[in-house]
């Protein structure tokens, strides 16, 4: 009895001392773990967090050509699916240019009285660099079919043809545009990833908005390899 307690005041004074040297060090070795699918989510999301990593998630191009390449291939495996997504949610989709900039307005069948006003203007995610065009559309349309609101979807340009800032002045060529027809207040900004990054209107939604490109962020670490994704 007296040597298993003197056993675990050892392990316990090691424990606290190993703990204490990487605190002092900055660092902590995690064990290697598995991570299941948290069941406090529906069972359809349940399914989106249970995929496996992107095939593309580690892919790195090497070119110009190499990028505008797998851009393409992406953007083509997306616009494929979209006729079906639009019948299906009843929402058309038309091609248009505020401010100079390249867009699509999006409206669906039917809108009611209370959203006749209101507007809903969205950028779309990808990277900085994915989902051109019709591609990028997708989440406009499901917003769309399921608010009822119209909505306005910019097809701000993207390297490696249009480095930063082609894409702020973009988005700021077109949300001052929309708000000489607009009212401010009646108007929202959603977006996910790199889709977000405007003021001043009624509403935001980010959804996972990439807004540490310092990689400071203990997230980038942490959900290395976990985030099926972004990996961070």
């Amino acid at each position: 009895m007296q040597a298993t307690r003197l056993a675990l005041i050892v392990a316990v004074i090691s424990a606290l001392s190993y703990g204490r040297t990487l605190a002092e060090q900055g660092v902590r070795h995690l064990l290697e773990r598995d991570v299941g699918v948290p069941d406090t989510v529906s069972p359809s999301m349940q399914a989106v967090i249970a995929r496996p990593l992107s095939p593309i998630w580690n892919e790195h191009p090497k070119s110009a050509g190499e990028w505008k390449a797998l851009v393409a291939r992406l953007a083509d495996g997306v616009v494929a699916t979209l006729p079906d997504l639009r019948q299906r949610l009843g929402v058309r989709v038309e091609q248009t240019v505020i401010g100079g900039v390249k867009a699509f307005i999006v409206t669906p069948e039917s809108i009611s009285e209370a959203n006749r006003n209101r507007l809903l203007v969205h950028f779309h995610g990808g990277g900085y660099v994915l989902f051109p065009g019709e591609s990028g559309t997708r989440e406009a349309i499901l917003m769309a079919g399921f608010t009822g609101m119209k909505v306005v979807s910019v097809d701000y340009r993207m390297p490696p043809d249009f480095p930063y800032p082609a894409a702020l002045d973009d988005a700021i060529a077109v949300w001052k545009e929309v708000i000489k027809s607009a009212n401010a207040k009646n108007v929202a900004i959603f977006g996910t990833s790199t889709g977000e990054g405007l003021p001043l209107p009624a509403a935001t939604a980010p959804g996972t908005p990439w807004s540490d490109l310092t990689k400071t962020g203990d997230t980038y670490l942490t959900n290395e390899m976990l985030d099926n994704v972004g990996e961070r």
